[in-house]
């Protein structure tokens, strides 16, 4: 799960860059005020899951949902198949 959530932040910081390129560049104010709340909450639900301990009963749900948020990138080269849900 570590190699996840590495991709997962990866992700993350790459999509925030993009998207700070393309309001830079294009004025995208809308797609930032839509877009950066998702990455974020993304963000927070690694994080939680990093310092959650594994006997706490939200722990296997949380991990089946990062999983099935990293589907979004299964395209990206780093991404593996056994991440899949």
């Amino acid at each position: 799960m570590d190699h996840l959530l590495r991709f997962l932040h990866a992700r993350n910081e790459a999509d925030n860059h993009a998207y700070a390129e393309v309001a830079h560049r294009f004025g995208g104010d809308a797609l930032l005020d839509s877009h950066l709340p998702m990455l974020d909450l993304v963000e927070m639900l690694a994080r939680d899951y990093e310092a959650m301990d594994s006997s706490d009963p939200r722990f296997t749900g949380l991990a089946y949902a990062l999983r099935v948020l990293a589907q979004s990138y299964a395209e990206h080269t780093d991404y593996r198949p056994e991440w899949r849900p």
